[in-house]
C-alpha cells in the first residue's frame, strides 16, 4: 500500500499537542486507520523565518495511524531528549511534519542508497560490543548538503559511536536499510 500523508494528519498532531498542553480531551480522528512506520517532526520558525528543529521521534514498526500520530506527536514535542518540552506559547511559531515510511530494503553496503530518495537506518557495533542503531529521514541529507559518506559519519555520531571511523573496521560493518518517505509539513490551520 502506498502512503499518502494528508493535511488532516498534520492538523491532528497539532490538536493532540494543544489538547495535552491545555489539559483537555484530545480530538477523535476521522481519517483511515491504516498502519505505517511513521515520524512526527516539529520545527520552530526563527526571526529570519528559518526552521529550527524542535523535536523529531518516530517508530519503524507499522502502527495504526490514529494511535501512532497521537503518540508520536506528543513524544516528539514533549520528550525528545535533545530539546526542552514545547510550550503552548510556541504553537503559533511551529510547523509539524508527518512522515509515513515505505519501501524498506536491505542495502548491499553502506553506500547503496541515493541522496534525496532514501532515508537510511544503520545498525552498527559500538566499541563495547553493543549493537546500536540510528536513522536520518530522506530530507536530512538534502537539508545538510551531505554526501553519502558525510551522512554516514554524522549518523554514526548521532548514534553515539565512540570508536574511530575507518573504512575497514567501522564503515564496512554497518548494516544499512534504506527506505522512502511520504511527507507533509505545515503550520497550524486556524478554522472558525
Amino acid at each position: 500500500m502506498r502512503s499518502v500523508v494528508l493535511k488532516e494528519h498534520v492538523q491532528f498532531c497539532f490538536q493532540v499537542l494543544i489538547s495535552r498542553l491545555n489539559d483537555t480531551t484530545p480530538p477523535q480522528p476521522t481519517f483511515p486507520n491504516d498502519s505505517y512506520p511513521l515520524f512526527v517532526t516539529w520545527h520552530k520558525k526563527t526571526q529570519n523565518d528559518d526552521l529550527q528543529l524542535r523535536g523529531c521521534i518516530g517508530n519503524f514498526n507499522p502502527m495504526p495511524l490514529q494511535t501512532g500520530l497521537s503518540k508520536y506527536a506528543l513524544i516528539s514535542a514533549l520528550e525528545d531528549p535533545r530539546f526542552p518540552p514545547i510550550t503552548l506559547s510556541e504553537i503559533p511559531l511551529l510547523t509539524c511534519a508527518v512522515s509515513l515510511l515505505t519501501d524498506f530494503e536491505k542495502a548491499k553496503d553502506y553506500l547503496d542508497w541515493e541522496v534525496g530518495t532514501h532515508g537510511i537506518w544503520i545498525e552498527f557495533i559500538q566499541t563495547n560490543g553493543k549493537r546500536e542503531t540510528a536513522t536520518y529521514l530522506p530530507e536530512v541529507m538534502i537539508e545538510q548538503n551531505w554526501t553519502k559518506k558525510q551522512a554516514i559519519r554524522s549518523l554514526l555520531k548521532k548514534g553515539n559511536y565512540t570508536g574511530e571511523i575507518t573504512e575497514n573496521y567501522c564503515l564496512n560493518s554497518i548494516i544499512l536499510t534504506r527506505y522512502q518517505s511520504q511527507k507533509l509539513e505545515e503550520a497550524l490551520s486556524i478554522t472558525k
